[in-house]
């Protein structure tokens, strides 16, 4: 058995340039220049954080926040596209593995956005492009779900990685999902939520998901979170002060790196911009996992088993993608046309 890795891992816990995705990943690329300058290998930034979270939705009516739907498709990003590629070299440049999300443009709607992780291994390549399986919520009135094409772990130089988006780390058969394909570092990307119910402690929220995927696992934890800056209050509130003063709450935000006791490895960062670096030693998942190992020994797969559909979505499948394959019947939906490729093949 080769030596596990052990590495630096960095947390990165920033606002956007909000609205801007080219301002947002230029902020992105000196981010991962002070993170590998410090030594980290692997470099987590938050969800959709280019260009930033649609705060309208929870602030506004659904025909008060349509102008600004409008808004963040149109600043977007576009994957493969320019602003990926220069993540893509950043990576590369400095030799890390990059976890960012991004809100992701479809190419076959206007009306589709996807929140997405990008995962982009430390050669520059795309290993990953995860679309969140389920907006949370008010989201919904955003982002399109994704499908379990993406619920994959990646093998890297820092070790089996797989992500998950915010409240996708409470979806048990999710993480499970990705357990099961034998990770061992896991990346968390949260926005900071100061608009949810006045009794929901974001900061505490974000820790026990962490603590949970991290004790029942065995695996190291990598959460980034967004914060909110002067210039979305702005942007969101204007001069409402009931929405400035909602926006303003404290433990919104929680970044840091948790182990596989449950336990974080360094104090975690709240509310403040910044970074939250700290060792990981892969190590330490060996002599936990002969307690409680939930993806081996310490389950009953006789009894219990999980169906993952992997296959990709489209809204389209043409017969003429399958050679062979005769055309549909007209009127008989017993006979679906599975999707064959994926939107990135189509």
């Amino acid at each position: 058995m080769e030596d596990l890795p052990r590495f630096t891992a960095a947390a990165v816990q920033a606002a956007p340039v909000y609205l801007d995705p080219a301002a947002t990943v230029d902020k992105a690329v000196a981010l991962i220049q002070e993170a590998a300058g410090h030594g980290a290998s692997l470099i987590v930034f938050p969800e959709v954080f280019v260009p930033g979270y649609p705060y309208w939705n929870w602030t506004m009516n659904p025909v008060q926040g349509s102008p600004w739907f409008e808004r963040l498709q149109r600043s977007s990003v576009d994957v493969p596209g320019p602003h990926v590629d220069t993540l893509r070299a950043a990576a590369r440049r400095h030799g890390v593995v990059l976890v960012i999300g991004v809100n992701e443009r479809s190419p076959h709607s206007l009306g589709v956005l996807y929140n997405t992780l990008l995962t982009i291994g430390s050669d520059g390549e795309l290993l990953g492009v995860h679309r969140k399986l389920v907006p949370t919520w008010a989201e919904k009135l955003t982002w399109t779900g994704g499908d379990g094409s993406s619920l994959k772990v990646h093998r890297t130089g820092i070790g089996p990685l797989g992500v998950l988006a915010c409240g996708e780390n409470t979806n048990t058969l999710a993480r499970f999902t990705l357990l099961a394909q034998g990770e061992l570092v896991h990346a968390a990307a949260y926005i900071a939520l100061p608009v949810a119910p006045e009794d929901y402690d974001m900061a505490e929220a974000i820790a026990l998901r962490t603590a949970a995927h991290c004790f029942e696992g065995k695996v190291f934890s990598v959460v980034a979170c967004s914060t909110i800056s002067a210039e979305i209050v702005d942007e969101i509130a204007g001069a409402d002060q009931d929405v400035r003063k909602m926006l303003a709450r404290p433990r919104s935000a929680l970044s840091g790196i948790f182990g596989p006791d449950g336990r974080p490895v360094t104090d975690p960062l709240i509310d403040d911009e910044g970074i939250v670096y700290a060792e990981i030693d892969l190590a330490r998942c060996i002599q936990p996992k002969q307690m409680h190992d939930i993806v081996g020994h310490y389950n009953r797969f006789d009894v219990f088993r999980l169906h993952v559909d992997d296959r990709p979505r489209t809204p389209l499948a043409l017969s003429s993608d399958r050679p062979g394959t005769p055309p549909r019947t007209p009127g008989r939906p017993d006979q679906p046309i599975r999707p064959t490729r994926t939107e990135e093949e189509a």
